[in-house]
């Protein structure tokens, strides 16, 4: 499907904006040092094989209904949608009922505009607690999938966005993780975790696309979910990662943002 007049004018701008600011991924002042854990909100989730203390976890949205009933009772990051905080629709009046009373060490808010005040009270109203908050913007977003998967990208439509459990993925190897080892992320699947109104999930081809790009790049990715590993062929986490795969550092991964980049927007080609 051709591009329209508005999506160019939106390409531009996101691309000289983004070129202009250098804007750093989302960092912690602590980098992981040994496997990570990612929990998205399908429904379908599997603890990994030989989970233990050395695992940080990271939980998406509402997916902390899956990691509290293996008795963790916070999470080490949590990436939360803006609109969950706010949001009428299903999706988000669900996730803030699982929430409601829970907390975690870091949470980061994906592409809040209102200001962190009013982020607060939203957050206040539920009852969810966190020891540190960030506000993650666009341009730190699409610094995420540069650094560490070479693709540019201006986020035109949901088509050429990567869902917020890839993010996560991106996040931990940019953040130094020894392993990524993905449940509740499948892009076959429909639903989520925490009802059963069945909703569609976004995303899809572009998660398909991210996930099998990691893997060419030699990422140490790998599932939890047997279906998953059958349908994408990403490696069945069995206890242990290969000793040779080893994410590289924010400064490394910063002088290989270039190579082998795709193209702000496919949907523009």
């Amino acid at each position: 499907m051709a591009a329209t007049f508005t999506d160019v004018k939106r390409h531009i701008y996101r691309s000289v904006k983004y070129w202009l600011s250098r804007p750093t991924p989302p960092t912690l002042a602590e980098r992981f040092s040994g496997p990570v854990l990612v929990v998205g909100s399908a429904p379908a989730s599997h603890k990994p094989a030989g989970f233990d203390g050395t695992f940080k976890v990271i939980t998406i949205n509402g997916s902390q209904v899956v990691t509290k009933a293996w008795g963790i009772e916070q999470p080490d990051v949590t990436f939360v949608q803006f609109n969950q905080i706010e949001g009428t629709n299903t999706n988000a009046v669900e996730v803030r009922r699982v929430l409601n009373g829970e907390r975690t060490k870091k949470l980061y808010v994906l592409l809040w505009r209102k200001g962190r005040e009013r982020l607060e009270n939203g957050l206040r109203a539920f009852n969810y607690r966190y020891d540190d908050l960030e506000i993650v913007d666009r341009y730190k977003r699409m610094a995420l999938l540069d650094r560490v998967g070479g693709v540019k990208c201006s986020e035109l439509g949901a088509g050429d966005k990567c869902s917020n459990g890839i993010n996560a993925v991106l996040f931990a190897l940019y953040n130094g993780a020894t392993a990524v080892i993905i449940t509740g992320i499948n892009p076959d699947s429909g639903g989520h975790i925490y009802n059963q109104v069945n909703l569609a999930r976004l995303h899809i081809q572009r998660d398909r696309e991210i996930l099998l790009r990691l893997m060419e790049r030699g990422h140490p990715v790998f599932t939890a979910d047997p279906t998953v590993s059958e349908s994408l062929g990403l490696p069945l986490w069995d206890g242990k990662a290969p000793a040779r795969q080893e994410s590289p550092t924010p400064e490394k991964a910063a002088g290989a943002t270039t190579k082998g980049a795709g193209l702000l927007a496919p949907s523009l080609r």
